[in-house]
């Protein structure tokens, strides 16, 4: 009997086509495709991270306030810190690394697409882990599940003592499980980045934008790795009698802080890094200026990349280290200001004399210069350890970080959603709603992180639950929950823009900003193989080459 002649079933996938276009998107190893995951996955936590800091600052409105228990507080600001760091910053900016490095160096893809789809859902499972502690009938209001040790989780706090239950299990679990996807990610940026690249780009032509998130990708391998070795160890002392942190049985307390903070002040700059990575892109375009120094840029960047190992005890000055540790970390950490004022001088003078033009993206690298700028000064002023240890654990701290993470990593970051949006949509975003996101957030940011240094310097404690009226902090508490509630509203109106714009946007064609590099030389969205011939380039800016032959200033050979 021939084939021919076989009733085979029918497979009836016309019929399902939502659960069909699921499948592809869940079984994806398409960089672009899982891009857009990771973005999508951050912004959804985004939201929930929000809901958490605005319950935390109504809770600080106002003295004696008993908007949440301090059980809740704990569990919230515990939260609220660990989904921003690794379930918000950090997927939003490998899901822009995925989508736009093979891209940029002429790529039709990363170098392992499995492990890339692997290293996605590593890291999303991580995220829900955390937050299946919610689950149950203890929960975020009950006896026992949620995480309540605070992002950084020091000793003794998550001993099975005083951490009672599984709730620092999750959060352990969550870092754990997480920390494999990022450093296969980081894994996967090194080898596409030093082995993809497509004709003529050497490391000498390659966009900066692929520079800085190499050395962000070496920055994850290096940090990543002890904050999982502390991990395991944690959980060997919950369960298995290990003693690493138990003072009481010989261990050390102080050796999880060093071990959280090796990853956590490195993290700050594998965060910073692609925010400078979006700036070093967005800058130059809205300036019609090749972006000034590029070499400087690149060394700098190095630079950044070898100093932040050697800055972590900085967080430490505080538990009694020697005279000689502390004045090491003094230095490393006003040495590494000098590469991050290098690139704010390259920025500046990349604007200088150019035709800028003020569209939202620039808005937000304009706010971003000068607000991490501001971050970069209390930095400096927290590295002096007799006024660190002045202002340690106060809100003065907080306003700083949060200015870095903000004022600069998310300022920059909302710059690159604008920017990059029509060539990932295929559609132009609202201007109007842009510039109305960007006034809100600025005002609600300023609002915010401004006055909080000033309850800081009055001697306000950071992470408690309440506090007593009369000390000065009541007015200043006021505003800065005020301004929460403008940046909670900008937040709501960028959403509602990518919304409106995806359904309802203009098309926005291949290269809308008259851009150089060569992800906008593709169709917006770019196809599955990205490009149809690999392209091979003569200069960094290969995409002005080819739209002005004749204008000498522009190349640079």
């Amino acid at each position: 009997m021939s084939s021919d002649s076989i009733a085979w079933p029918q497979t009836e996938t016309a019929a399902h086509p939502f659960l069909d276009r699921m499948h592809e998107w869940v079984t994806t190893v398409d960089h672009k495709r899982l891009g857009i995951l990771y973005i999508i996955y951050a912004l959804v936590f985004l939201l929930i991270a929000g809901i958490e800091a605005i319950v935390i600052r109504i809770q600080l409105i106002r003295p004696h306030n008993d908007f949440v228990s301090p059980q809740v507080f704990n569990r919230m600001f515990t939260m609220h810190g660990t989904t921003m760091i690794f379930f918000v910053i950090m997927p939003v900016l490998f899901g822009f690394a995925n989508y736009l490095i093979p891209l940029m160096i002429g790529a039709r893809d990363m170098a392992f697409p499995r492990l890339n789809a692997f290293s996605f859902w590593m890291t999303a499972f991580g995220g829900l882990l955390l937050y299946f502690s919610l689950v149950g009938a203890n929960g975020l209001y009950g006896a026992g599940n949620a995480p309540d040790v605070g992002w950084f989780a020091y000793a003794p706090l998550t001993s099975r003592t005083f951490s009672v239950g599984h709730s620092t299990d999750f959060w352990t679990l969550a870092l754990l499980v997480s920390g494999f996807g990022s450093i296969g990610t980081a894994i996967n940026i090194v080898a596409t980045v030093l082995c993809m690249r497509c004709p003529g780009m050497t490391l000498a032509k390659m966009p900066l934008f692929a520079w800085l998130n190499l050395v962000m990708a070496g920055l994850v391998i290096l940090a990543v790795s002890p904050l999982t070795a502390a991990q395991i160890m944690l959980l060997v002392d919950r369960y298995l009698g290990g003693h690493f942190f138990d003072t009481q049985a010989g261990g050390s307390a102080v050796m999880w802080m060093h071990f959280f903070w090796i990853f956590g002040h490195p993290e700050v700059y594998v965060l910073v890094l692609p925010a400078f990575a979006f700036a070093s892109e967005i800058i130059p375009v809205f300036s019609r200026k090749p972006i000034f120094g590029y070499s400087v840029m690149v060394g700098a960047t190095v630079a950044i990349g070898f100093i932040s190992m050697s800055v972590w005890a900085h967080h430490m000055f505080t538990v009694g280290m020697s005279a000689s540790a502390n004045t090491f970390f003094v230095l490393s950490t006003m040495a590494i200001a000098v590469p991050t004022g290098i690139k704010i001088f390259n920025w500046l003078a990349t604007m200088w004399g150019g035709k800028i033009e003020f569209k939202t993206p620039m808005l937000f690298c304009i706010a971003f210069l000068f607000q991490f700028l501001a971050a970069g000064l209390t930095g400096i002023m927290l590295s002096v350890a007799p006024f660190n240890w002045h202002l340690g654990n106060s809100y003065f701290v907080v306003a700083h970080f949060h200015y870095v993470i903000v004022g600069g990593i998310l300022f920059s970051l909302f710059g690159a959603f604008y920017y990059w949006f029509p060539k990932m949509s295929g559609k132009m975003y609202s201007e109007t709603l842009g510039k109305v996101h960007f006034w809100l957030f600025l005002i609600g940011f300023h609002l915010t992180f401004d006055f909080m240094h000033i309850p800081g310097l009055l001697g306000m404690p950071r992470r408690i639950y309440t506090y007593e009226p009369g000390r000065g902090w009541d007015t200043w508490n006021l505003i800065v929950t005020i301004g929460v509630f403008f940046q909670a509203a900008g937040i709501l109106v960028f959403l509602g823009n990518l919304l409106w714009s995806y359904f309802r946007g203009k098309a926005a064609g291949s290269d809308p900003w008259d851009a150089w590099t060569l992800e906008w030389l593709t169709p917006s969205p770019p196809p599955v193989y990205n490009f149809a011939v690999i392209p091979a380039v003569k200069s960094r800016r290969p995409l002005w080459d080819l739209k002005h032959p004749a204008d000498p200033d522009w190349k640079f050979e």
